[in-house]
């Protein structure tokens, strides 16, 4: 689990309740004893207001699932936020769409669902285990990566060669590259031809840590995983044309334990705003609007 927050969490906003230069209480005035006023009535006003506004403002907390692709534009999505939400906590959870679905129906404690795959949030609608509606948020795509081999040149028709011995692929069962992936791989007739080859993520993220770490020879990862500083100054890629697979179409949605915070509702808006969308773009995601008109 990843968390983000301020540096020093257990900072609280508490009002200004210094005493000005004339001893006065700061935004209190008290009736001099000679008014026709209960006096009684004014010392439990006096107490009743120093002891909420005595009350320190409680930061609130958001829990976020989120695909495994997501991992960088995510982790920059929400350092922004942050920085115009002071005092809140982010905790982002990463993995597959598939087992994150199955794990809000058993009841995890997850504020918003963010999905690789947007039929997923809609089911929890559907079942009355979201509120609102889903939000498309973005198109995601395949490559090819590898660090041992010159991926920019290869197609998915080479991986039936010999010098390709292992090929990572997320684990169809549960995570939408993989299902994207075997897609494509049956789509250019290969699948019978690599099915052995083959080594499963259990999340999109995993498949490129099999990729990176020279476990498998390719993999078949997520664009925006692949533009990460760290893939892109390891090894290179090449497109996997998304006319070989249905649209890796994304989504998010509040669940129903976040339906009446706050921060949940802000940060949903905030992935409508243009420096969220830009964030997006530069890790490879197309927009919705933009990909609709592809």
């Amino acid at each position: 689990m990843l968390c983000y927050g301020e540096r020093e969490s257990t900072r609280k906003a508490v009002p200004d309740l210094s005493l000005p230069a004339d001893g006065g209480h700061k935004g209190v005035f008290v009736q001099p004893e000679d008014e026709s006023m209960n006096r009684n009535g004014i010392g439990l006003a006096v107490l009743t207001l120093w002891a909420v506004m005595s009350q320190p403002i409680a930061a609130d907390t958001l829990t976020i699932a989120a695909a495994a692709d997501l991992k960088y534009a995510m982790d920059e999505i929400v350092a922004l936020f942050l920085k115009g939400h002071p005092g809140h906590k982010i905790d982002v959870v990463y993995g597959s769409s598939g087992k994150t679905h199955a794990q809000i129906q058993q009841g995890a404690p997850y504020d918003l669902f963010f999905s690789a795959d947007i039929s997923l949030p809609q089911a929890l609608v559907a079942k009355g285990l979201a509120t609102g509606r889903v939000h498309p948020y973005a198109v995601g795509r395949l490559v090819l990566w590898s660090a041992t081999q010159d991926a920019s040149r290869l197609r998915l028709s080479d991986l039936a060669g010999m010098s390709v011995r292992k090929i990572a692929i997320a684990n169809p069962k549960h995570a939408p590259y993989g299902q994207k992936a075997e897609e494509a791989l049956r789509k250019v007739g290969v699948w019978s031809s690599v099915e052995s080859k083959i080594v499963y993520g259990e999340n999109i993220a995993q498949t490129a840590q099999f990729a990176f770490t020279g476990a498998a020879d390719v993999g078949i990862v997520a664009l925006s995983l692949a533009l990460s500083p760290e893939m892109a100054a390891k090894g290179k890629y090449s497109l996997v044309p998304d006319s070989l697979h249905k649209p890796l179409e994304q989504g998010f949605v509040v669940t129903n334990r976040a339906k009446d915070k706050k921060l949940a509702a802000a940060f949903s808006d905030w992935m409508a705003e243009k420096t969220v969308r830009a964030t997006m773009t530069k890790f490879g995601f197309a927009l919705p609007n933009e990909a609709a008109g592809k």
